[in-house]
């Protein structure tokens, strides 16, 4: 009888020893990463923060003791103005245009890289090399280099095959802007894509061979299907990136000709207007257009592990 009575009361404050040492053990796994996380939060959240606080007055550097309280007025001179409507008409266009024709040429790129050739592996650590280039850099590669119509390669071969000599950016500025910043991100999406293609299932390829399908067939109903995910996690990373992009908008027409986006707005309000609370809230929308990318593609990376975890 004396077991009997004992045991229940043990049991229980045997569990209550075990649960202070549980919490110990999980805080301590998760004490490393403290420091990191302090940091992110000082190097990123409190700069949003303040940020956003900005945004809702009318702050001009220029005359700091007039600044005054306004709540949504920058925001809606943001969504009603017509230079700031034209550049996030342009931001859209670019960041289409851009990723759009980044995709279709990596995935060209990643259906030739799949097949085995001598002097593959050279082939693509070339074909990586735009992606590695600092934006800056390969922006004034394309506006000197390329572009420039007195000594610029592209002038250069239409002269000696007979042709006209352009002024690449002054005829076409957006055309210029989105070409350079195709050449940089086509690698991603090749990466990205060959990545896919080499995750495929080459038995079920061999028995669609077997009951004579072409090359097309497999590529439409096997191929396009099983890269699905992946042109969307492509374009959604790519997209969060275009949306962003100031080098280039920059650095090839300096945001002249019709070409200046949201990033360049923000820049111009900012160090050129002096208008501090305008631009925090054109920036401030810059951001929550990211972030709505951003969770998409967050989605899109967690359906893809666990697809592999599946398979």
């Amino acid at each position: 009888m004396t077991a009997t009575t004992t045991a229940p009361v043990a049991a229980p404050a045997l569990r209550g020893a075990r649960q202070p040492s549980a919490r110990l053990r999980a805080w301590a796994t998760r004490a490393p990463l403290l420091p990191a996380l302090v940091f992110m939060i000082v190097v990123t959240q409190l700069p949003f923060v303040a940020t956003l606080v900005i945004s809702f007055f009318d702050w001009n550097a220029l005359y700091p003791k007039a600044r005054h309280f306004t709540g949504l007025d920058n925001y809606r001179q943001v969504l009603t103005d017509a230079d700031l409507r034209h550049s996030v008409w342009t931001t859209v266009l670019l960041t289409v245009a851009v990723v759009l024709a980044s995709l279709v040429l990596g995935l060209v790129l990643a259906l030739l890289l799949d097949r085995r050739f001598r002097g593959r592996g050279v082939v693509r650590t070339l074909l990586i090399a735009p992606f590695l280039i600092v934006p800056v850099a390969a922006a004034l590669l394309w506006k000197h280099v390329l572009y420039n119509p007195e000594y610029g390669l592209f002038n250069g071969l239409l002269h000696y095959v007979g042709g006209p000599q352009p002024d690449w950016v002054s005829n076409t500025p957006l055309l210029a802007v989105e070409a350079s910043l195709v050449w940089q991100w086509t690698p991603f999406m090749m990466l990205i894509l060959l990545a896919g293609l080499q995750s495929r299932d080459q038995q079920q390829i061999e028995a669609a061979r077997v009951d004579g399908a072409g090359d097309w067939q497999i590529f439409v109903h096997l191929t396009l299907p099983h890269l699905r995910r992946y042109l969307e996690l492509g374009a959604l990373l790519g997209s969060i990136y275009i949306v962003q992009n100031f080098d280039a908008v920059f650095t090839i027409t300096s945001g002249g000709l019709g070409t200046a986006n949201l990033p360049y707005t923000v820049y111009q309000s900012f160090y050129q207007a002096h208008e501090n609370g305008l631009a925090s809230a054109a920036g401030v929308l810059v951001v929550i257009g990211s972030i709505i990318i951003a969770t998409f593609a967050l989605r899109v990376v967690s359906s893809l592990f666990r697809e592999e975890v599946s398979a």
